[in-house]
């Protein structure tokens, strides 16, 4: 698994300190993306929270999950959030070590008082102190909240800092795309009140249980029921302990919202989204299909990442986005020109850059710049780059013209073996021969084969450049 080194370096720690107006909640950042360009230690924020309790815990989850690894625990961990400021809230994002759960806590306009909510994205420190002070978070008088350092001649003072340098694998940032791509596939399939939420959330195994399956979860009055089997309106609950997380905001919580695709007799787990309404602020985990399996093996982005239409109409339309909070598909349309599916499709391009997110809770998309260089994920993709070294080796003999009505159909040389690819017109994969295929039917993306001949045909079908 390839990886990279990725060094934080804040101006101090993050800490919860008293003052003559009260308790400051001071999270500190390192190395952020704003309008203006990079900043070393950008400030987004400084104002109250006026839910601290619920801030707190809603934080700590975050952490939680950023600490966590549900998949071969014993491996390193830990990485510091992401927190983006995008002028109405504050979203702060991480992911489990494994690769598996994705956690955001989205603080909204409701739950900040006062202060400019400016734009951005960066990491801020979450450390054990300050998790130890956050757990001790009373009372619902209002708490000041600065996100950044409360200097901001910090950025140019040299001195010390506190440094972190942790492992960033390709996968976890490979997984930020997978996650948008899935959760924009989500639909809402169950709503529950605050009793049943609580209700729900304890009830659920704290460890994982040697040869459990995925459970299946439908509406049923007030609460869920379980079914042994996928029915249209289900919900897949794979590795029930990966939830545990939410039990720091059970005593807040008003409702739970679950989330996921549509299923029928016979499909697949897939993954899913679990929200919990707080006030002020919603709490949400999306969960991999299974505990073995990260986000960053799904595949769903690699469509988009083999064409190259896609690639220019995502450098047209990033130039159009501004850290909104929703971004607007039609919007993007009449200004860029673009028809609707292209916009789309350009999105998730984006996404694949960690350059776009999508909030479940509002069927959108919203803009974000991870602070780190996300186009490894692209470049380092293990099918993508197998399937362009297929096409660069003269790999794939494509047997249907450009334009045929069934779609291309091509024998792709692997190895000492020959795989037979079919597409439909789309250019999605339909079937291979190939060992990949036979065991996932498309469920994780396209093989690499399948990925070659569609580059391979979309190259010979590209007009001739004018003399």
């Amino acid at each position: 698994m390839t990886s990279n080194v990725l060094a934080y370096a804040y101006a101090q720690p993050s800490v919860v300190r008293a003052s003559a107006r009260g308790p400051v909640l001071g999270l500190e950042t390192s190395g952020g993306l704003t309008p203006a360009g990079p900043v070393a230690r950008p400030r987004f924020y400084s104002g109250f929270l006026t839910r601290p309790q619920v801030a707190a815990a809603g934080l700590l989850a975050v952490a939680d999950v950023a600490a966590a690894r549900y998949y071969r625990p014993e491996l390193a961990r830990l990485r510091d959030p992401v927190v983006t400021a995008q002028g109405d809230r504050l979203r702060f994002e991480s992911f489990s070590g494994c690769g598996g759960v994705y956690a955001r806590l989205d603080v909204l306009g409701e739950g900040l008082d006062g202060g400019e909510i400016r734009h951005g994205t960066t990491n801020v420190d979450i450390n054990n102190p300050l998790r130890d002070a956050l757990t001790r978070i009373g009372g619902d008088d209002p708490m000041h909240l600065r996100v950044g350092p409360e200097e901001m001649a910090v950025t140019t003072v040299d001195g010390a800092v506190v440094e972190k340098k942790v492992p960033l694998p390709e996968r976890w940032l490979r997984g930020f795309a997978e996650t948008q791509v899935s959760s924009a596939g989500f639909d809402l399939r169950a709503e529950l009140g605050a009793a049943e939420t609580v209700r729900f959330v304890r009830g659920l195994p704290r460890t994982a249980r040697p040869g459990s399956g995925p459970q299946w979860l439908v509406p049923a009055g007030r609460g869920l029921r379980p079914t042994s089997r996928p029915v249209p309106g289900a919900v897949c609950l794979p590795g029930p302990w990966r939830l545990g997380p939410l039990t720091r905001v059970l005593r807040h919580a008003t409702g739970m919202r679950l989330y996921g695709p549509p299923v029928g007799p016979g499909s697949p787990p897939p993954p899913g989204a679990w929200e919990v309404t707080l006030p002020g602020m919603r709490l949400t985990l999306v969960l991999s299909p299974g505990v073995s399996r990260g986000f960053s093996g799904e595949g769903g982005v690699l469509d988009a990442l083999a064409g190259d239409e896609a690639a220019g109409d995502a450098e047209l339309i990033a130039v159009l986005l501004a850290w909104e909070p929703r971004i607007d598909p039609d919007g993007l349309a009449a200004q860029s020109g673009l028809p609707r599916e292209r916009v789309r499709a350009a999105l998730t391009r984006l996404g694949t850059a960690g350059r776009v997110g999508y909030d479940t809770a509002e069927a959108a998309y919203f803009h974000r710049e991870l602070p780190y260089d996300a186009q490894r994920a692209e470049r380092h993709n293990p099918r993508l780059v197998a399937a362009r070294a297929l096409v660069g080796e003269g790999a794939v003999a494509l047997r249907t013209g450009p334009g045929a009505s069934d779609g291309p159909v091509a024998a792709v040389r692997s190895g000492d073996r020959t795989h037979l690819v079919r597409l439909a017109p789309d250019l999605r994969a339909l079937s291979c021969t190939c060992a990949w295929w036979t065991d996932h039917h498309g469920q994780r993306g396209p093989c690499k084969h399948a990925l070659a001949t569609r580059i391979a045909h979309v190259r010979d079908s590209a007009p001739l450049e004018p003399r």
